[in-house]
Order: C-alpha cells, then sequence, then structure tokens
C-alpha cells in the first residue's frame, strides 16, 4: 500500500454508535491511519447487501485495509478472515461471503488467510462484538505492515451464495439482491443478462414484471425500461441499470417496494409483451 497514511474503511451493520468504537480500535493501534466509516447503516444481518455495497464502493477508495462486518453468524465456528487483492487492498470480516464479491471486483483474491493469531486480537474477545475485538484490530495492525500471512492459516473464503439470473428468449427471472433506502429493489442482473434474454431493448420498451408476495400470491406490473427516474412520471415505475451495473425496478419519487407491494419478493421475472391476437368480426351479408 503507498501513500505516508494507511487507509482504513470501515462498513457494517452496526449502527453509529457501535462503528465509532470500531473506529477507535484502529485508531489506537494504527494511530496514523486514515480511517473512513463507509457505511454504519447496512441492513442489519442483510450480507447479500453488504457485499453488494463493498462490491460497488471500494473500487472508488484509495488501496487500503477495508473491514467489512455483517455476521450473524458471530460467536459460532464461521472463521474471522482477511482477504488480499489483486490490487493490492486487503479486505477484513467474517468468512460468509461478504468479502468475495469485491475481491473480484479489485482484482481477484490473492491470497486468504483466518485470523487466528491471538497477537492480533484484543486480550479479551467477546462472544457477540467480533467487530472491536477481533476485525478491527487486525485492521489496524495489517494497516501498520502486518503481513496478512501473520494473521493465521491459509484457507479459502466461502462464496458468496447468490442465485444466477436465468434467461430464456422473451423472458428473464432474477433474483432480488436487497431493497435500497429509497424502495428500490437491486436485482441480481446486468445489461448482458437483458441482452440475452430481449436482445437490444431500447428505452421505453414496456416489460410485464411478475413476482411472488411471502403468502404465495403472484402479481404483475407493466414496468418501461428506461435510462433513468426522470423518464417516467413522478410516481410511475421504471427498470433501469443502476449506478452499479445491476438492473433495478424502482419508482420515480416513490418507493417500489411499497407502491408496487414488492416486500418480502425474492424472485422478479420480467417477460416481453406478447400482443394479443384479435379475431377479425365476421359481417353477415345484406340481403
Amino acid at each position: 500500500m503507498s501513500g505516508s497514511r494507511p487507509f482504513v474503511s470501515i462498513a457494517t451493520d452496526f449502527g453509529a454508535a457501535y462503528t465509532s468504537i470500531c473506529a477507535g480500535v484502529v485508531y489506537t493501534i494504527a494511530p496514523e491511519a486514515n480511517v473512513l466509516v463507509l457505511s454504519d447503516e447496512i441492513t442489519p444481518f442483510d450480507v447479500v447487501e453488504g457485499a453488494m455495497l463493498l462490491r460497488q464502493a471500494l473500487p472508488y477508495l484509495p488501496v487500503g485495509v477495508h473491514t467489512g462486518i455483517v455476521d450473524p453468524g458471530v460467536g459460532t465456528p464461521r472463521r474471522p478472515l482477511a482477504v488480499e487483492t489483486g490490487r493490492g487492498d486487503v479486505l477484513i470480516g467474517p468468512d460468509n461471503g461478504l468479502l468475495v464479491p469485491a475481491a473480484e471486483a479489485l482484482g481477484g483474491i490473492v491470497r486468504a488467510h483466518a485470523l487466528e493469531n491471538p497477537a492480533y486480537r484484543l486480550p479479551e474477545v467477546s462472544t457477540s462484538f467480533h467487530g472491536r475485538d477481533i476485525f478491527s484490530p487486525a485492521a489496524a495492525h495489517v494497516a501498520a505492515g502486518v503481513d496478512v500471512a501473520d494473521l493465521g492459516a491459509a484457507v479459502e473464503p466461502v462464496p458468496l451464495d447468490l442465485p444466477a439470473p436465468v434467461a430464456r428468449d422473451g423472458e428473464l427471472t432474477v433474483p432480488v439482491l436487497y431493497t435500497d433506502r429509497f424502495g428500490s429493489l437491486v436485482l441480481g442482473a446486468e445489461r448482458d443478462d437483458l441482452a440475452a434474454a430481449f436482445g437490444a431493448l431500447e428505452p421505453g420498451t414496456p416489460l410485464d414484471v411478475e413476482w411472488s408476495v411471502p403468502d404465495g400470491a403472484s402479481r404483475t406490473a407493466r414496468v418501461p425500461f428506461a435510462r433513468t427516474f426522470g423518464s417516467v412520471a413522478a410516481g410511475e415505475p421504471l427498470l433501469w441499470i443502476d449506478s452499479s451495473g445491476w438492473l433495478g425496478l424502482g419508482v420515480n419519487q416513490g418507493r417500489a417496494a411499497d407502491v408496487l407491494g414488492l416486500a418480502g419478493a425474492r424472485t422478479v421475472t420480467l417477460r416481453t409483451i406478447t400482443p394479443r391476437t384479435v379475431t377479425p368480426r365476421t359481417t353477415a351479408p345484406h340481403s
């Protein structure tokens, strides 16, 4: 890592107070570090949302040590992990798939090591706050120059369990990754997936969207593919490619999750609109 001050970022689902404690641990061990709280408001326990935030954000941050903590398995046998990337960053967090998409976006995984060495933890480790006791100390020590191999044994990170989109001619079924703070759904498909199902999809093209809610009911809506929110009237839905390259389903100046009743939807299916066949009316001859 280059620069006179090592760079450390922190992203958590902890909220401000607990995340600030983590930042304080980093500053205590590595007072020369430049520490950025990237986010403390990831939806609690939502590993996929956290992984997508890191994947989107870290390429725009300086090369450094990036700590991601969304850890429903804290205190269980799941491993704490350090991942070195091709760009030169080190990602610190739980081995639950959270770090893998970001590592791939940063040049791929070069090596990964478990955080096992007690020399790079706090003296006392709780069962429920590994962000303070394990992850932040490890991040600080790496920022201060400790090699990741000194943290523990080499390991193979657990991949993120993310269903793949399924493209057919005129149809695309995609997983819902998460709902953002504006109530828009971020969907697990990119521009190439749209092209595989629909070819060159022009802005303004309407698609039929179908999804199921937790009670099993199926719902549908007709939604245009658009360049941006302002392409449709306020209160109207749209599909668009968001700033991270994912397909989004939103409502201009509204919350798609509420307006369309999408809360709890796990998958969404997009289909081209099949024109209805109109049978010509037969007119009786005049007598």
